[in-house]
């Protein structure tokens, strides 16, 4: 118990220190709140009344290293709308990787244990992002069940914000994707050290892609009939004080 209240108060092991983001989030009407034993933390916000979670910890995604930041929010969109944003050099690796997997198994159907992003890159074409200027799109792809309803998604506010993250958090290109699956809007990034400036510039992209995917949800595009995958658990929440290396189903 000692050395637990040791490591809150000194931010954490390796003297970990989240009050800059503790205090954004204050500033912002957010919810900051450490997990058990310091291995990271969860922010709670809303969106135009909307709630949204961000976590920061261990990350689950195999192709993710050290931490991961990712946020997630209910938009209730047709459950078939499956959009994919993602920096290009995750992208050509998740195709390498999918290609090796099955070739090398000699598989000729995708399982259903095989993340959503991996099989949306193998069955999905790919979407151009007329919005984004040339330097961005050779940084970032993306791919969907309509390439159309992809393309409208990425709206200039949407791009703008992600130019932003560009300069930013996303300098290095480090594995980053945007998702709808589900009803839902999902961001993974690898990010090992969160600063206040890094949470906010992710949680404006995130928003700005929320507001982008509900406009939608009013259109054309919302009530047409999309195709849809198998799914697979695309997000375990980290509870704020559970222990982040213990994931619930």
């Amino acid at each position: 118990m000692l050395d637990a209240f040791k490591r809150w108060i000194s931010g954490g092991p390796h003297g970990r220190d989240w009050s800059g983001v503790s205090v954004w989030a204050q500033q912002q009407g957010h919810a900051f709140k450490r997990a058990r034993d310091a291995e990271g933390f969860v922010v709670d916000g809303s969106l135009d009344e909307r709630p949204w979670r961000l976590e920061w910890g261990p990350p689950q995604r195999a192709y993710i290293q050290g931490h991961e930041l990712r946020i997630r929010m209910e938009l209730q969109l047709p459950s078939a709308v499956q959009m994919l944003l993602i920096s290009r050099a995750l992208m050509e690796r998740l195709e390498r990787e999918t290609f090796e997997r099955y070739t090398q198994s000699n598989q000729t159907l995708i399982d259903v244990s095989t993340p959503e992003e991996m099989r949306w890159l193998a069955m999905f074409p790919k979407t151009e992002l007329a919005e984004l200027p040339k330097d961005l799109r050779q940084r970032f792809g993306a791919v969907a069940s309509d390439p159309e309803a992809a393309s409208q998604w990425v709206d200039a506010p949407f791009a703008q914000q992600l130019g932003v993250a560009a300069s930013r958090v996303l300098v290095g290109d480090p594995p980053f994707l945007l998702m709808t699956l589900r009803g839902r809007v999902y961001l993974r990034l690898q990010l090992e050290e969160p600063d206040a400036v890094a949470v906010g510039t992710m949680v404006s992209l995130f928003q700005a892609a929320a507001r982008s995917a509900l406009a939608m949800r009013g259109g054309a595009h919302g009530a047409g009939e999309w195709p849809s995958t198998s799914s697979s658990t695309a997000w375990t929440e980290l509870q704020p004080d559970d222990d982040p290396n213990e994931r619930k189903p």
